[in-house]
C-alpha cells in the first residue's frame, strides 16, 4: 500500500485528499478467479459501469448464473464475454430467478466482492421490483411479514411457514389498478428464495404469470422486474440510483386488460 506514492508505517493516519494505492494479488483472495466460462456479449446490456462493479439489465428467461461447471448461456456467461478483453471476471452480487428481469449487480474483481457483500448485509443497496399481480390490492401500501420454508412436496417451490421456515419480509406500494390485476412496487426487507412470489400468492394474489404459484389460463410470463437499484459505489460511497427499462411483456399484458 502507497500513500501518496510513499510507503509509510500502518499506524499512519490518512487525511481528506491523500491519495491511497492498494496492489492485491491473486493469492490474497480464497477465489481470485470466478472461472465462468465466457460466452457471447451480444446480450449485455449495462446500467451502469466502474472499474469496480457494473450493473447489467438482465434478460427474462435468462439463469443469473451457470450451477454446472463448463455451462454457459447464463447472464454471467455473458458478462464474462464482456470483460475478457479487459482482463476482468465476473462476480455475482445479487441473484434473480431466471424468469425475472432487470438490474442486476456484478463485481468485476475479489477486492470489492466483500465490500458488496456487506453493504447487502447492512441493507445499503436497496432494490425496488413492479410486478403485476392477480386480483385488486385493498390497500394502498403494506407490509407483509410472513415466515417462508421449504415445500417438501415440490422441491422447486417454497411456502409460508414451510419446513424450517425464516421470516420475511415485504414492503409493496400499489401504483395502478386495472381490472381484475394490480401493478406493485416491491422492496424487501430480507432475501428470501422466491419471497415476492411466496407472499403475494399467500396473500391470494399470486404473480401474474408464475408458473409455480400462480394458475393463468393463458399463455404468459411471469410479471416480476427488477426496476431499480441504489446503491453507495465502494470506496467514494456516491448514490447512484439505477432503473432497468420495463420489459415489453408489461406493456402487452396492461394492454389486454
Amino acid at each position: 500500500m502507497l500513500v501518496n506514492e510513499l510507503y509509510l508505517p500502518v499506524n499512519f493516519n490518512v487525511h481528506p485528499g491523500d491519495r491511497i494505492n492498494l496492489t492485491f494479488l491473486p493469492a490474497d483472495f480464497d477465489h481470485p478467479y470466478s472461472n465462468v466460462t465466457p460466452d457471447s456479449a451480444a446480450t449485455v446490456n449495462i446500467l451502469y459501469e466502474d472499474h469496480n462493479l457494473m450493473v447489467v439489465n438482465k434478460t427474462q428467461g435468462s439463469k443469473t448464473h451457470p450451477n454446472q461447471p463448463g455451462e454457459v448461456g447464463t447472464t454471467l456467461n455473458h458478462v464474462a464475454a464482456y470483460l475478457a478483453p479487459k482482463n476482468q471476471q465476473p462476480y455475482v452480487i445479487n441473484r434473480l430467478d431466471q424468469e425475472t428481469s432487470g438490474a442486476l449487480l456484478i463485481a468485476k474483481n475479489p477486492a470489492v466482492v466483500p465490500i458488496l457483500v456487506r453493504l447487502v448485509k447492512e441493507k445499503l443497496i436497496h432494490r425496488t421490483y413492479l410486478t403485476w399481480v392477480h386480483g385488486r390490492l385493498n390497500s394502498s401500501q403494506g407490509l407483509i411479514a410472513m415466515p417462508i420454508g421449504r415445500n417438501l412436496a415440490d422441491k422447486r417451490k417454497r411456502q409460508l411457514n414451510g419446513a424450517h421456515p425464516q421470516m420475511a419480509m415485504t414492503h409493496y406500494k400499489v401504483m395502478k389498478h386495472r381490472l381484475n390485476a394490480t401493478l406493485v412496487a416491491v422492496q424487501l426487507r430480507t432475501g428470501r428464495t422466491h419471497q415476492i412470489r411466496v407472499h403475494f400468492a399467500g396473500l391470494g394474489h399470486p404473480i401474474v404469470g408464475d408458473p409455480l404459484y400462480a394458475n393463468d389460463s393463458r399463455q404468459q410470463r411471469l410479471l416480476l422486474h427488477s426496476w431499480q437499484l441504489r446503491l453507495p459505489l465502494p470506496f467514494s460511497f456516491n448514490q447512484v440510483t439505477l432503473t432497468a427499462s420495463v420489459p415489453d411483456t408489461f406493456q402487452r399484458f396492461e394492454g389486454q386488460l
